[in-house]
Protein backbone atom coordinates (compact mmCIF):
# COMPACT_ATOMS: atom_id res chain seq x y z
CA UNK A 1 0.00 0.00 0.00
CA UNK A 2 1.17 3.38 -0.94
CA UNK A 3 1.64 6.58 1.93
CA UNK A 4 -0.91 8.64 1.76
CA UNK A 5 -0.06 12.26 1.96
CA UNK A 6 -2.16 15.34 3.50
CA UNK A 7 -2.14 18.30 1.46
CA UNK A 8 -2.85 21.15 3.35
CA UNK A 9 -4.29 24.88 2.52
CA UNK A 10 -3.49 27.52 5.13
CA UNK A 11 -6.04 30.67 5.42
CA UNK A 12 -5.63 33.35 7.60
CA UNK A 13 -7.68 36.33 8.74
CA UNK A 14 -11.14 36.93 10.68
CA UNK A 15 -12.70 34.92 8.11
CA UNK A 16 -9.86 32.36 8.02
CA UNK A 17 -12.14 29.13 9.50
CA UNK A 18 -15.47 30.08 6.83
CA UNK A 19 -13.48 30.32 4.17
CA UNK A 20 -11.34 27.06 4.87
CA UNK A 21 -15.40 25.49 5.56
CA UNK A 22 -15.90 26.57 2.02
CA UNK A 23 -12.26 25.41 0.18
CA UNK A 24 -13.44 21.74 1.36
CA UNK A 25 -16.63 21.98 -0.55
CA UNK A 26 -14.14 22.43 -3.93
CA UNK A 27 -11.56 19.96 -2.54
CA UNK A 28 -14.61 17.13 -2.98
CA UNK A 29 -16.36 18.49 -5.94
CA UNK A 30 -12.40 17.59 -7.66
CA UNK A 31 -12.27 14.37 -5.83
CA UNK A 32 -15.29 13.42 -7.79
CA UNK A 33 -14.32 14.94 -10.69
CA UNK A 34 -11.07 12.99 -11.10
CA UNK A 35 -12.76 9.71 -9.29
CA UNK A 36 -9.52 9.60 -6.80
CA UNK A 37 -9.83 6.62 -4.58
CA UNK A 38 -9.77 8.28 -1.71
CA UNK A 39 -12.06 11.01 -0.22
CA UNK A 40 -10.86 11.67 2.73
CA UNK A 41 -11.30 15.94 3.30
CA UNK A 42 -11.65 18.45 5.95
CA UNK A 43 -10.87 21.54 7.50
CA UNK A 44 -9.80 22.69 11.28
CA UNK A 45 -9.51 25.80 13.12
CA UNK A 46 -6.48 26.37 14.46
CA UNK A 47 -6.79 29.46 16.36
CA UNK A 48 -9.59 32.61 15.89
CA UNK A 49 -6.72 33.90 12.62
CA UNK A 50 -5.69 30.82 11.05
CA UNK A 51 -7.81 27.28 9.71
CA UNK A 52 -6.63 25.09 7.16
CA UNK A 53 -8.25 22.85 4.47
CA UNK A 54 -6.79 19.87 3.63
CA UNK A 55 -7.16 16.65 1.47
CA UNK A 56 -5.77 13.42 1.48
CA UNK A 57 -4.32 11.60 -1.33
CA UNK A 58 -2.34 8.52 -2.52
CA UNK A 59 1.54 9.00 -3.17
CA UNK A 60 1.78 8.36 -6.77
CA UNK A 61 -1.36 11.06 -7.20
CA UNK A 62 0.06 13.95 -5.03
CA UNK A 63 2.03 15.60 -8.40
CA UNK A 64 -0.96 15.38 -10.34
CA UNK A 65 -3.42 16.77 -7.86
CA UNK A 66 -0.63 19.23 -6.28
CA UNK A 67 0.48 20.25 -9.66
CA UNK A 68 -3.49 21.61 -10.15
CA UNK A 69 -4.37 22.87 -7.17
CA UNK A 70 -1.05 24.50 -5.27
CA UNK A 71 -1.51 22.97 -1.91
CA UNK A 72 0.42 25.45 0.39
CA UNK A 73 2.44 22.56 1.71
CA UNK A 74 1.94 18.64 2.48
CA UNK A 75 2.61 16.15 4.57
CA UNK A 76 2.63 12.18 5.34
CA UNK A 77 -0.60 11.38 6.74
CA UNK A 78 -0.58 9.18 9.79
CA UNK A 79 -4.65 8.06 9.54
Amino acid sequence: MSRQIKLIWDFRGLVAAKTAEHHEIHLKEFIILEKLAINITGFEQINEMHAIAFMVVNEENMIFVRDILKPHRGEVHNG
